[in-house]
């Protein structure tokens, strides 16, 4: 299983978004996230180098394409692990795959089978489940490997001959004056082979459909957009193929407290003013579970932000928590006794400048404007 994100999620465009879209929203995120401006910010730094690489795959129309279809792996020599996984020997095999029609038909694997599908299953866990990370049962309607022919689409007990037109190549080659013009064998349709005898159960495909329940594995730590693949989950190939993948990607859904960015969580806390002049201590649940005790200073303003350290969301396969970020909003109060009108009273007949040197500060500018 391995985990990685959309390029056109990283650079926040749909899979339609013209050149200019595209364009657009990396120069809005690569100044967002430049290291010069987030001088010693690791996360800041990764995300940087993830839409710079989302935004050269996506601005060349040729990767572009060969990603919209093969997704990661088209530029990763060898696959991507674990067995069942379809392995590409370079950028001229994916060509081949995805222009191969246009020069007599697609591209085989084996004897002319088609590789599977791959799928994409869409997934929403809470932001708890993010951090702990969690193992949950997904149940997909997907084409596989037919039981009764074992996915060679003949009966039993029967053969699958090699196609006599073709002698099993799955193209056929004309001499069109000096050029000689290769196409798919109209005899097996590419495939090589010829079904005498289909097998009842999948009509000579050698898959059917089926209800598949599966596990999959969430590490703690993924984040909007992470995509978990899981190999050779996908589309069975056609008589015997190797089987496509399943892409889980993962949405979080939005918390009732916390606002994420990376592995910072944020959180805004209201404050009573007493508390804000005096100072003291609030309590704030964590995405852990834990309570966090978050030291007030006195005389704190609206909009200051107390940061706990590594007490936001762990990071993705890696060592360590990001921060908890507390921005303080002061409450004044709407609903006050006699008692406390009066005492607030008795607090405004003492206040000077020196209690509320903004205040101050403000109306002198005010005053030195109007002359």
């Amino acid at each position: 299983m391995t985990t990685e994100v959309d390029f056109y999620e990283l650079l926040e465009i749909e899979r339609t978004a013209d050149d200019a879209t595209i364009k657009s929203s990396y120069r809005k995120l690569a100044m967002k996230y430049h290291p010069d401006k987030n001088s010693g910010c690791k996360d800041s730094e990764a995300k940087f180098k993830a839409v710079s690489e989302a935004y050269d795959c996506l601005k060349d129309p040729q990767k572009r394409a060969a990603y919209d279809r093969f997704g990661h792996e088209a530029f990763r020599n060898g696959g991507g692990g674990g067995g069942g996984a379809q392995d590409f020997g370079g950028f001229s095999d994916i060509f081949e795959n995805i222009f191969g029609e246009f020069m007599g038909g697609q591209r085989t694997a084996g004897r002319g089978s088609r590789r599977g599908a791959d799928l994409r299953y869409d997934m929403e866990i809470t932001l708890e489940d993010a951090f702990r990370g969690k193992s949950s049962e997904i149940t997909v309607d997907v084409s596989a490997v037919c039981d009764t022919c074992d996915g060679s689409g003949a009966t039993p007990g029967t053969t699958v001959k090699s196609c006599a037109t073709c002698a099993g190549h799955g193209k056929v080659r004309a001499q069109q004056g000096f050029f000689v013009v290769e196409r798919t064998c109209p005899a097996c349709h590419g495939q090589g082979q010829v079904i005498a005898d289909p097998c009842r159960a999948c009509h000579g495909e050698g898959r059917v459909e089926k209800t598949k329940t599966l596990t999959v594995n969430i590490p703690p730590g993924v984040d909007e957009g992470t995509r978990v693949r899981l190999t050779g989950e996908g589309e069975a190939g056609a008589r015997g193929a190797p089987s496509g993948d399943l892409y889980i990607f993962l949405h979080v859904a939005r918390h009732t407290i916390f606002e994420r960015e990376g592995t910072t969580l944020f959180a805004r806390a209201p404050i009573s003013f007493t508390t804000a002049s005096l100072g003291g201590e609030i309590t704030i649940p964590g995405a852990d579970g834990e309570l966090h005790a978050i030291k007030i200073p006195a005389g704190t303003q609206s909009g200051r932000e107390l940061r706990q350290r590594g007490a936001g969301m762990p990071v993705l396969q890696g060592r360590g928590r990001g921060d908890l970020v507390v921005r303080i909003e002061v409450e004044t109060p709407t609903k006050l006794s006699a008692k406390q009108k009066e005492l607030l009273e008795q607090f405004r007949a003492t206040e000077n400048g020196d209690c509320n040197p903004q205040t101050t500060g403000f109306f002198h500018k005010v005053k030195s404007a109007l002359g």
